[in-house]
């Protein structure tokens, strides 16, 4: 076994833990707002050391450009969704009251300065 492959099983066990931490998160985690940030956080970075030991591992391969395409598509769409489930459970679940700063409300009375 080479070194390249030691380092190619490595980010993959990595990546495969962090992949079933999150989904524990969402199972486990009791409102929205926890489960999102368990949804996108360690479940992108862990889909992305899966995909870099692929990499290494399939080296000269022509899939390797199709696990770039891969990870540079999670890396643009994984932001925009957290953010369009963010706002559609503030809007759904009334979490104003939760929150300690409650920057999207519409309050002009709260947020205007003299």
């Amino acid at each position: 076994m080479s070194a390249l492959d030691l380092t190619a099983a490595v980010l993959v066990l990595a990546g495969s833990a962090l992949a079933l931490t999150a989904a524990i998160g969402v199972l486990r985690f009791p409102d929205t707002l926890t489960r999102m940030h368990a949804a996108t956080k360690p479940q992108v970075l862990g889909l992305l050391l899966v995909l870099a030991g692929a990499t290494i591992r399939l080296s000269g391969n022509v899939d390797v450009g199709m696990l770039m395409l891969t990870a540079m598509f999670t890396l643009i769409t994984a932001p925009v969704v957290a953010h369009r489930v963010g706002q559609l459970a503030y809007r759904e679940q009334k979490l104003a009251d939760a929150l300690t700063v409650d920057e999207m409300r519409n309050d002009d009375s709260e947020g205007a300065k003299p």
